[in-house]
């Protein structure tokens, strides 16, 4: 099988596409044949060893994917061969053929496409589990996004408007915020630190947001921290503009204000019911055509560096896909 491995830590062009056999499944295993495989931002880090992810070499690049179920190892349970799946792994997925514990693949029904299910795990899954099982966002609360034009901003923009809240879309250009206006925001907000707080005030009308989602961190945190409303909940998702701001402490003490960690990955090993059922329910808004699950774009796994360019770059509107 071809696969994409990670033979020297680095950037895309440390990359190579390689030769190997087709793996077998172990025990509790299934061997999925890849038709689809998704990238993400995390995937530029975990190739230069810059991520809390750090597996030994050679590896394949890719947290998830849909393919199809080819063979059962021993005691395999839950899927059946021939069931079209969603992989999620922590890498490993683009390559043609993965092997993986059976009781994580969860089945893609039919009215979704490959392209949707494989980009749907981990950020639609992010943004679900931080604002239905973190913040509980409610019908009508206003929610600010920042980052609304990246991979996990755009999936809380558009499961924010789902869940019924009035959505803040937060991006760097007019053009990223057209995309989210598309998935739901009712407002649009070129974003600048010296002036967020007073647009995110001013668009609710005075009163301030109820649940701010930050992918970003850096100078915009603090600002949009102040922007909530009493008892209002800041969700902590990452830090894509670079540093790890410093909140004060003080605001939250005034305005009774929680501030939420989001860390899915453990999420979905410490609650693996909540988490399939937050996946199969998302299946289900896409099998509906009430979630779209936006495409970037899907390219060849010849073309893995112009794809982890458009991660790196930060040029991405939805998901980067690559076909094994």
């Amino acid at each position: 099988m071809k696969a994409l491995l990670c033979t020297r830590l680095g950037g895309p062009d440390d990359l190579s596409i390689e030769t190997l056999p087709d793996p077998m499944p172990g025990p509790g295993e299934a061997l999925v044949r890849v038709s689809v495989a998704a990238l993400n931002f995390f995937d530029t880090l975990i190739i230069a060893g810059r991520y809390q992810v750090k597996p030994e070499l050679p590896f394949s690049p890719g947290g998830e994917a849909c393919g199809v179920v080819e063979a059962l190892g021993p005691g395999a349970e839950g899927v059946r061969v021939g069931d079209r799946v969603i992989v999620h792994a922590k890498y490993g997925t683009c390559r043609e053929r993965v092997t993986v514990p059976a009781r994580l693949l969860i089945p893609v029904p039919d009215g979704v496409s490959d392209e949707q299910a494989a980009g749907l795990t981990i950020t639609y899954g992010t943004s679900l589990h931080a604002l239905r099982n973190r913040a509980k966002v409610q019908p009508s609360e206003w929610l600010a996004v920042l980052g609304a034009s990246g991979g996990v901003g755009l999936a809380a923009v558009e499961l924010g408007a789902l869940l019924g809240a009035r959505v803040i879309a937060c991006a760097s250009s007019e053009d990223k915020l057209a995309v989210a206006r598309e998935h739901g925001a009712e407002i649009g907000l070129v974003y600048d630190p010296a002036t967020l707080r007073d647009a995110l005030k001013e668009a609710t009308g005075g009163k301030g947001v109820d649940v701010v989602y930050d992918a970003v961190g850096d100078a915009f945190s603090e600002p949009a921290f102040r922007a909530l409303t009493w008892r209002g909940r800041f969700l902590v998702v990452g830090f894509a503009a670079g540093e790890i701001p410093r909140l004060p402490l003080n605001i939250m003490l005034l305005k009774e204000l929680d501030v939420m960690g989001v860390h899915w990955g453990v999420f979905t090993e410490r609650e693996p019911e909540v988490h399939r059922e937050n996946q199969r329910q998302m299946l289900a808004w896409v099998a509906e055509g009430r979630l779209t699950a936006r495409v970037h774009g899907a390219y060849p796994l010849e073309d893995y560096a112009a794809a982890l360019g458009i991660l790196s770059r930060r040029e991405a509107v939805g998901k980067v896909l690559l076909r094994p």
